[in-house]
């Protein structure tokens, strides 16, 4: 089974995706194999972290801020705008993609674990992410 779920952004953050990824798991039937996801695009990823405390999501937003800032002089792929360039290196540095055991009918995600589309555009955008469950 693929799915194609859309995530509304508002901005550069941690956006939570786990419901709905586990809403097309129940509605695949699948109870053991893979659950395989892609990001669509080039400015944004995808991550699992902690889901129970948004101070660590705040904490790597900054963080990641700060390793890749905006307007550095090196930059020539300005056109988007100043965070256009730094999103693209953000999403190569992060993850596009994610593959998550099944068992059970379950995602086998730890305590406090979540998944998240991560938003490196200041601007709201619509993210298309791709799930396979098999």
């Amino acid at each position: 089974m693929v799915e194609i779920i859309s995530i509304k952004t508002h901005g550069q953050g941690l956006y939570e995706i786990t419901e709905r990824v586990r809403q097309l798991l129940v509605a695949s039937g699948v109870k053991e194999g893979l659950c395989s996801l892609l990001i669509q695009h080039t400015s944004a990823s995808l991550t699992i972290q902690e889901n129970a405390d948004p101070s660590a999501q705040h904490d790597l937003e900054n963080w990641l801020n700060r390793l890749v800032p905006e307007g550095d002089a090196i930059y020539t792929h300005v056109f988007e705008g100043r965070d256009d360039m730094p999103a693209h290196i953000k999403a190569a540095l992060t993850a596009t993609t994610l593959s998550l055991p099944v068992k059970g009918g379950q995602i086998l995600l730890g305590t406090w674990q979540g998944i998240f589309c991560w938003e490196h555009r200041h601007g709201s955008q619509l993210r298309q992410i791709a799930v396979h469950i098999g």
